[in-house]
């Protein structure tokens, strides 16, 4: 039986010799990381601009994301197999060269073919799914473990200033390039994320050895065994994410957070800040201070090593509960911005040690398909919570729902952090070895 490496190794031994920034593989794989972010973030929002322009109506740009959202979806799941299966530096290519080469054809449908718009949607989500477990498992590939908490932090970093410089970026272009330029430019952004990562580097080797040593492949100079199929391979993906209770207790608490705390605050937040505040200042500088917030908390987590890593990570996404918490409540709108910037900084101090648990806790040949586990269940439940929400709201009122929803979100967290291995996020020795 495979058994799960423990963390004491990596507190044992010595500082990195030096940054992971200084690591050219390391920088490859974040720059093509980065491109892929940045293009899924882009898509939304330069439809959006469509909408504007009345090259596409509300109705089509509905479809048109919900048929990359269905993409996303269905390709998860295979992707995380595919990368086990395979390369995961070849998964990483061929599913970005596929969001690729769909981004121009959604240009080419726009104004003329909902329908072609729509399947290079779906095509685009699907290489933007199979890329996710991919890049993930790939990270832990290129980076030795003593150093994967800096390299998770600066990738969140990467995407969360994206988030925060994208809009102006986007806006500014929009002023000299079309719509259909801006489509070729996120088409170039997903074929820099297909070309620019590079193999895994000697930390692929280690994560083999480590992965031989624990029976997760055959020894060296056997005879390999026969692959099973697609779905065996993902049902043993998630028999591997069942030996770990806190990856289930933490994607529990994860998915509440996100079905419940965020879709009720994305929906109730535009409505508050204009009916209570009369602003909509309120919103805007509430998403900014999230995301700066965000930036704040992959900073101080690059350096940050908690004696007791999962409890930490739970607290900080409990912290989430704060956000419809001070929307239900008459308080100040500088009130409302502060509680989101500490959501934002917590929900980084979960995402940054849950990746790199992940990464150090399950057995490297099945890495991807847990991962596209976790990317399955969290993005599948987000919309489900976000059509729930509205009616809820209309059925119980805001307050009513926003206080259930933030208590979900402190309770949930807590109750997580006392399954067992819940407190390091994974099986420690004694505590003699802190």
């Amino acid at each position: 039986m495979a058994t799960t490496p423990t963390p004491t190794a990596a507190k044992t031994a010595g500082p990195p010799p030096r940054s992971v920034l200084r690591d050219p593989a390391f920088l490859r794989l974040w720059a093509g990381t980065t491109a892929s972010g940045l293009a899924t973030w882009a898509l939304p929002f330069v439809l959006g601009l469509a909408v504007l322009h009345r090259d596409l109506g509300a109705a089509g740009l509905g479809l048109v994301l919900a048929a990359r959202t269905l993409g996303f979806l269905a390709a998860v799941a295979v992707g995380g197999v595919l990368a086990d299966r395979h390369s995961r530096r070849a998964v990483v290519l061929w599913s970005a060269l596929a969001a690729a080469v769909a981004t121009p054809l959604i240009a080419a449908g726009l104004g003329r073919s909902l329908v072609l718009m729509t399947a290079a949607a779906a095509l685009a989500g699907a290489g933007q799914g199979a890329c996710r477990p991919a890049f993930q498992a790939l990270t832990a590939e290129t980076v030795e473990p003593g150093r994967r908490q800096q390299a998770n932090a600066a990738m969140t970093m990467a995407v969360r200033g994206s988030t925060l410089a994208g809009p102006a970026l986007t806006a500014l272009l929009a002023a000299f390039l079309d719509v259909g330029a801006l489509l070729l430019g996120i088409g170039l952004l997903w074929l820099a994320a297909a070309l620019i990562p590079g193999k895994g580097t000697a930390a692929a080797a280690g994560a083999a050895t480590a992965a031989g040593a624990t029976g997760a492949e055959p020894a060296r100079g056997a005879a390999p065994a026969p692959r099973a199929g697609f779905r065996a391979e993902f049902l043993e993906g998630m028999r591997e994410a069942r030996r770990h209770p806190w990856f289930l207790a933490g994607l529990a608490a994860l998915v509440t957070v996100i079905a419940l705390g965020y879709s009720a605050t994305s929906v109730a937040l535009p409505l508050i800040s204009r009916d209570r505040y009369g602003t909509e200042w309120v919103l805007a500088a509430a998403v900014t201070a999230y995301t700066v917030g965000a930036l704040g908390g992959a900073l101080v987590i690059a350096r940050w090593r908690p004696r007791s890593p999962g409890w930490a990570a739970f607290a900080g996404l409990a912290a989430y509960g704060l956000a419809p918490l001070s929307l239900m409540l008459p308080v100040h709108p500088v009130a409302v911005v502060a509680a989101y910037a500490v959501a934002g900084i917590g929900i980084e101090l979960f995402n940054v040690p849950w990746f790199t648990a992940t990464q150090r806790e399950v057995a490297p040949d099945k890495l991807a398909r847990v991962s596209s586990l976790d990317f399955l269940v969290s993005y599948g439940l987000a919309p489900v919570g976000l059509a729930l929400i509205a009616p809820a709201i209309e059925a119980f009122g805001v307050t009513a729902v926003l206080g259930a929803c933030a208590g979900a979100c402190f309770l949930v967290p807590a109750a997580a952090a006392l399954v067992p291995t819940g407190r390091h996020f994974g099986r420690t020795s004694a505590p003699a070895t802190h």
